[in-house]
């Protein structure tokens, strides 16, 4: 594929290490290395982790990076408005998180803070769809109750994991289920949750508890500020009623209409739509489909049909013009596809229930 020239892609697999435990369902899926220390697969990634310069980045099913084509070609591969607006960045990390032991609690800082410590145009707000999850699985959002920035400060000394847990405000959840996580609010997910995760495109994360996991927070978990200065970025105040409303819902996959994943708190970062079968046909613009379950075809309005089968990822340029989804075989299980594309200022995931 010339760099000049901007059409759908397969994406191979993206797993690579990590510091805590999993990734053998996303290996499963995406034909790629599995566990036991990769638990994440960064899908149609732009983004390399925290002080790398190339981990991270995705490439194309002929080894070039996905970073490199769209700087050669933007207006192809994003389209004129996006990069009127945002410039070259596509605006959106998607992620399947796989974790066999429970993610340490942790946040990320939001933009406002990441453009005045660390000169970076993203925070990191994020939300999660659950995919699967074992019976009575939680993840913990927000502070149970009012914390002092002096007390968490002694709890990440004493690496009080115990009391930092206890002090997380637990939810219960299954698969269907969506959470918005706004960044600044600390949270954690318990083992063997399955998720699909959207986030703005960075790789800041601020732990508070690492014992048990391969990483030595002391020196890597605050972004080599300090935890003094990077404790600022924490939401020390619990969620109000109304807001933890806002930011857990639910789709129903065997719905006929079709219907907002997230509420609009989540709009200024991205959307999610579920689509009943009859939504069919996808306008132009950057996007990525995985395809869960089932087989078909992907059909382009200015470039050749691809074939897709379970765990292929396709990275879509705007140049390719819209296009429709045919002939999916399904077996006795809903088949989902997911679609995270840029419109205007907002990224929206679609999930096809056809």
């Amino acid at each position: 594929m010339s760099n000049l020239i901007a059409r759908p892609s397969k994406l191979p697999s993206n797993q690579f290490d990590h510091f805590y435990k999993g990734g053998n369902r996303i290996g499963k899926l995406r034909s790629g290395p599995g566990g036991p220390m990769r638990p994440e697969e960064w899908i149609g990634s732009t983004t390399t982790r925290f002080g790398e310069s190339v981990n991270g980045l995705s490439k194309l099913s002929d080894g070039q990076l996905l970073r490199d084509v769209i700087n050669a070609n933007p207006t192809a591969w994003l389209g004129a408005k996006h990069i009127e607006k945002f410039g070259v960045s596509t605006e959106i990390l998607v992620k399947l998180l796989d974790p066999d032991q429970r993610l340490p609690v942790h946040y990320h800082p939001d933009q406002s803070f990441a453009k005045e410590k660390l000169h970076l145009n993203h925070g990191k707000t994020e939300a999660w769809i659950i995919l699967e999850a074992p019976a009575g699985a939680k993840v913990g959002i927000g502070f149970k109750e009012e914390m002092k920035k002096s007390d968490v400060a002694s709890l990440v000394k004493a690496h009080d994991s115990d009391a930092l847990l206890d002090s997380l405000n637990f939810k219960e959840v299954k698969a269907g289920d969506a959470v918005f996580v706004p960044a600044g609010v600390v949270h954690a997910i318990e083992s063997g949750i399955f998720v699909l995760e959207l986030q703005e495109p960075t790789d800041l994360s601020i732990l508070l508890e690492w014992d048990g996991f391969a990483v030595d927070g002391d020196k890597d978990g605050h972004l080599n500020l300090g935890f003094d200065v990077a404790l600022d970025a924490l939401r020390l105040s619990p969620l109000r009623k109304e807001e933890e409303i806002e930011i857990i819902s639910r789709y129903e996959s065997g719905s006929k209409s079709s219907t907002s994943i997230f509420k609009s708190v989540a709009d200024p970062f991205f959307r999610a739509d579920y689509l009943t079968g009859d939504d069919k046909k996808v306008e132009a613009g950057f996007g990525i489909f995985l395809c869960l379950t089932g087989d078909g075809e992907l059909v382009f309005e200015n470039s050749e049909n691809i074939k897709v089968s379970r765990g292929d990822a396709v990275v879509i340029p705007f140049a390719a013009g819209s296009f429709t989804i045919n002939n999916f075989c399904l077996r006795d299980i809903i088949f989902i596809k997911i679609l995270i594309r840029s419109l205007n200022w907002k990224v929206v995931l679609v999930i096809f229930n056809i």
